[in-house]
């Protein structure tokens, strides 16, 4: 009964290993091919931060409020430190941004390369209206991004530090979820649309690369829920060898000591 026990506790290759190939077998679920990357839609509460490119040093200066340096160099500084909010951008309730000298601009629903390109056109256009004839050109990108993770092992927020940021690298970023954590039933909480929906699907399917599952988006929250019944269990075949060993030998103790003790009594008889 011992043995059954803990064979039926055990965490096995099919409960924990991803990439796996579905089958009517292994009852891994297949998913339909709907992967269709799309860049980010910029959202209310998001933060841009915008860095100004001009060959006139005032023109950068006017324009970039966190200093002159390199753009790349100050978006990394954005992205560390929180203090510098005050050099990005706010997606306000009616889907503008304040740009200075150009005012409200309209940014909601809109990738980061169309906010670019309206950005070059009215800073140019307003250049052109001070009679200064020279290249402006924008460098727009999303700052302070991030997702959630809620697992068996912790929970805790995570920055999204590149374009592309797949399931598994989410995952392996937040320090994997565990040994008894449920891949089959993995939810992404996630607003599409301005509504909130929850995903469910077996992050072990190996056709979760070719799904709407794959890249994780701003503000996503990722839940792994623990296996059932684990209260009591054994991650491998060599620890139910130990376990059951150690109880063998325990029970041949405690047998061998009764059987002592009931000699003893009958000698005394």
């Amino acid at each position: 009964m011992l043995l059954a026990c803990l064979m039926s506790s055990c965490v096995t290759s099919k409960k924990v290993n991803l990439l796996q190939q579905p089958t009517k077998h292994n009852r891994i679920p297949e998913y339909v091919d709907t992967l269709s990357f799309e860049d980010y839609r910029l959202r209310t509460g998001d933060r841009l931060y915008v860095y100004v490119y001009s060959v006139d040093e005032q023109i950068m200066k006017l324009f970039n409020a966190g200093g002159t340096g390199h753009g790349a160099q100050m978006r990394q500084q954005m992205s560390q430190n929180s203090t510098n909010e005050l050099y990005t951008y706010l997606v306000l309730d009616d889907g503008t941004i304040d740009f200075p000298q150009i005012g409200h601009v309209q940014v909601r629903d809109m990738t980061t390369r169309e906010v670019k390109q309206v950005l070059e056109t009215e800073l140019s256009t307003l250049i052109k209206n001070y009679g200064v004839a020279k290249m402006i050109s924008c460098e727009v990108n999303v700052v302070q991004r991030s997702y959630s993770v809620i697992s068996q092992r912790g929970s805790g927020n995570f920055p999204i530090s590149k374009e592309k940021l797949t399931i598994y690298e989410a995952l392996a970023q937040a320090g994997d979820v565990g040994d008894w954590s449920d891949r089959s039933k993995v939810r992404i909480i996630r607003e599409i649309e301005g509504q909130t929906r929850v995903l469910t699907f077996d992050i072990r399917s190996a056709d979760i690369i070719h799904s709407e599952y794959y890249y994780i988006e701003p503000n996503d929250v990722i839940y792994v829920q623990k296996l059932r019944g684990q209260a009591f269990g054994v991650s491998n075949a060599a620890t139910t060898v130990a376990i059951v060993a150690s109880t063998l030998s325990f029970g041949g103790f405690i047998y061998a000591l009764v059987v002592r003790v009931m000699n003893k009594v009958n000698e005394t008889k």
